[in-house]
């Protein structure tokens, strides 16, 4: 999506894709229309090594959707001074906040990807914080039921309302929509956003209440003032169906929320003045945004990174992490699938709960044996599994090693003086992935920033 807006975004050039099928890439770039006239010839490469090495860039923006492929990738990137856009949500949940610091310490930036919804729940989290209400919950909508957490690649299409052969045809990617569907990746992205915006995980998992964009301010306060959370400043996500699978008419499903209480009682007289639906006291309300445009938006984050030296979002604690929960029974020596697949989904809880348990990881839990039997519902720790070295599990370490879980401003905050950046020409890397396809594609931009001053 973000190859289709790069030729109407003033100072953006296509300078390169790394994929494994280098056709889909030169199939990529012909359906965009990703080139100018007289554009380049972009680099493309199987290799992401030899893109790093033999292009001068600026921005890398990862979006292979595999988490341990995108820790190195980030790392490669971050290690070159190059900023990196990280679309892959699944390596903030496992390691994000590390990625920021490193990319500090490296003097350049790590960025959630705008347009994405983590990166616009930040946005308006921030928006609350900066005009002095209070946050008290924050997060997205999605269609959700309880039996949507049993979901398999076999069965996903099924609740979509589409046969397996036409999903084929598509080129859709089962294991990826039964991510969204079993609830997996909205644990995933409230990880990201509980770690980004020093929010609290509710202790018991998300629990998608319904709930239209009108209730948001009845529902998504503290039961204590009527609504369903246990306590202020924490991540939830609100389904578009009703328990008994009926619409919630007038649902969030695409889009995103933030609900705050009023700082004194002069701004809450405000609120209805200008239209802000509010909760029966009158203090708490909410402000949405309807949808998300995803690739589309991205140019958000590049351009923030090349030219202002900020990101769009930065996971900078270790509030939150997503563990891995069996979907069925499982015997000895049964392979472990990962995100979207049949044997696990992931939960979203707080980190020092985690960490306190020895709960594994959902992105650590591709391709694994289990040690010994496994129940349906049970949430797996480190023990039940055989679990190789990797970087991926050197890198989780590391983090539970050395970052305070949940303390805030576990990560600086990136101090990058624009001016300084090398920004004529600056060159943005970004990396993408065709889903469809299970290859992780590359891509790299330019960007050319305007003369200051009008010159």
């Amino acid at each position: 999506m973000f190859l289709a807006q790069i030729p109407h975004v003033a100072g953006f050039e296509l300078v390169g894709i790394c994929n494994r099928e280098l056709d889909r890439c030169r199939a990529a770039i012909e359906e965009t229309g990703s080139l100018r006239d007289g554009g380049p010839t972009p680099l493309l490469s199987d290799e992401a090594g030899r893109l790093l090495d033999q292009c001068e860039l600026d921005v890398v923006v990862e979006a292979t959707g595999d988490p341990s492929a995108a820790l190195r990738h980030a790392l490669d990137a971050i290690d070159r001074g190059i900023h990196v856009v990280n679309v892959t949500v699944e390596a903030d949940a496992l390691r994000g906040p590390l990625l920021a610091r490193r990319a500090t310490e490296a003097g350049c930036v790590y960025s959630m990807a705008y347009g994405d919804q983590p990166a616009l729940i930040c946005e308006m989290v921030e928006w609350a914080r900066t005009v002095g209400f209070h946050v008290v919950c924050a997060g997205k909508g999605t269609r959700y039921l309880p039996i949507y957490h049993e979901s398999t690649p076999e069965t996903v299409w099924g609740y979509y309302g589409m046969t397996p052969a036409a999903a084929r045809r598509a080129g859709m990617n089962a294991k990826m929509f039964n991510s969204f569907l079993d609830g997996t990746k909205s644990a995933i992205e409230m990880a990201a956003v509980a770690n980004a915006c020093d929010l609290t995980p509710p202790a018991a998992g998300l629990g998608f209440p319904p709930a239209s964009r009108d209730q948001l301010a009845e529902v998504l306060i503290p039961t204590v003032v009527g609504g369903v959370l246990t306590e202020a400043g924490t991540v939830e996500v609100i389904s578009s169906l009703h328990r008994d699978g009926s619409d919630v008419p007038g649902d969030l499903r695409w889009g995103v929320y933030v609900t705050f209480e009023a700082s004194n009682d002069y701004a809450a007289g405000c609120l209805p003045q200008y239209g802000v639906a509010t909760d029966a006291s009158g203090r708490y309300a909410a402000m949405y945004r309807p949808s998300h445009l995803i690739g589309l938006e991205l140019g958000v984050s590049v351009a923030s990174a090349a030219t202002r030296g900020e990101p769009t979002g930065q996971p900078r604690t270790f509030a939150a992490d997503v563990v891995a929960v069996a979907k069925r029974d499982m015997k000895a020596r049964e392979r472990l699938d990962g995100e979207g697949g049949a044997t696990v989904w992931g939960q979203l809880m707080p980190a020092a709960a985690s960490l306190a348990a020895g709960h594994l990881p959902i992105g650590l839990c591709a391709d694994l044996p289990v040690a010994g039997d496994v129940a349906a519902g049970q949430r797996l720790c480190w023990q039940d599994v055989e679990l190789p070295e990797s970087e991926a599990l050197t890198l989780r370490r590391e983090l539970e090693a050395s970052v305070a879980v949940g303390a805030a401003d576990a990560i600086p905050a990136p101090r990058v003086d624009s001016q300084q950046l090398n920004c004529g020409p600056t060159q943005i890397q970004t990396l993408r992935d065709w889903r469809s396809s299970g290859g992780a594609a590359i891509g790299w931009w330019t960007c050319r920033r305007p003369p200051l001053g009008g010159e």
